[in-house]
């Protein structure tokens, strides 16, 4: 019995370790593929160690285009998604207190309200939101991609109000007892007891905005103040000749943030969801 299931257990491994190699074979190619020279890296698709290692590649990449270079994308980048992470876990954990805590007319109704955003599909806004950001003259700025998160996310606001459903009433009382006020309780009790759940709205709101291509192509148009993404797709250019190597250099190094952000807060991913009672 000890010999099979230490053979399940081998198969077992072997089969899961398969699994992920195939998942993350594409990006393990696409580093590799960053040192290959430019006119090989499509030609030699199926070989995946270069023949000569090229590391002008990053720095052809870094050099940007038209005199702006990565580091003024990479500031616009971290300046949006810095500012929308704090707007969005603010926002949200504040909508999330006053739904789960605070009574009011009307709760219920604007609760179904807020659940309903999360059904509409994204791409029926962006008309109406295109027409009253240029109305208001914030075409070509950051206020687009910034403004609307400082509402929350309808996601967010459920997941902390799932957490925020676990912390004891009694507190609340007591609070009142000592002449707590709404906004001192929250501020004092509610939000450092919910900050997994913050953290991992905060990871989350990173990584969705630090992706964000299709907000920053209707709203940016002058090269200073193109994100990563937008950058990235300039690389591709269908009446010349992509330079594929820089494009694949700058995206290994787009995807730094990310990596070490999740490397450095994983735990809190988990513990965030788990607590709040969003498990599979």
């Amino acid at each position: 019995m000890r010999q099979k299931k230490a053979v399940n257990t081998v198969c077992f491994h072997l089969f899961v370790g398969f699994l992920g190699f195939i998942m993350i074979y594409p990006l393990i190619w696409m580093v590799f593929s960053s040192f290959k020279e430019s006119s090989l890296v499509l030609s030699t698709v199926g070989q995946l160690f270069p023949s000569k290692w090229c590391t002008d590649n990053y720095v052809n990449g870094w050099s940007g285009f038209g005199g702006t270079t990565f580091t003024t994308f990479f500031k616009n980048s971290f300046i949006v998604t810095i500012l929308t992470v704090i707007g969005n876990v603010i926002a949200s954990a504040m909508a999330a207190y006053g739904f789960s805590r605070v009574k009011f007319k009307g709760r219920g109704f604007w609760f179904v309200c807020m659940m309903i955003t999360m059904m509409v599909p994204s791409q029926v806004l962006v008309v109406p939101q295109y027409v009253i950001f240029h109305s208001l003259g914030w075409v070509d700025t950051f206020l687009p991609l910034i403004v609307p998160e400082w509402g929350g996310r309808a996601f967010f606001i459920f997941m902390m109000m799932q957490f925020i459903a676990g912390i004891p009433q009694e507190l609340d009382e007591a609070a009142e007892i000592d002449g707590c006020g709404k906004i001192h309780m929250f501020s004092t009790i509610v939000v450092p007891l919910i900050v997994p759940s913050m953290a991992t709205s905060a990871i989350f709101s990173f990584y969705w905005k630090w992706d964000d291509f299709m907000g920053s192509l209707l709203y940016l148009n002058s090269p200073k103040n193109y994100t990563v993404s937008i950058a990235l797709k300039l690389f591709c250019d269908p009446t010349a000749v992509s330079d594929y190597g820089a494009m694949f250099a700058m995206c290994v190094v787009s995807l730094l943030p990310v990596i070490v952000l999740f490397l450095f807060t994983q735990r809190y991913i988990v513990e965030g969801i788990a607590m709040s009672g969003l498990k599979a």
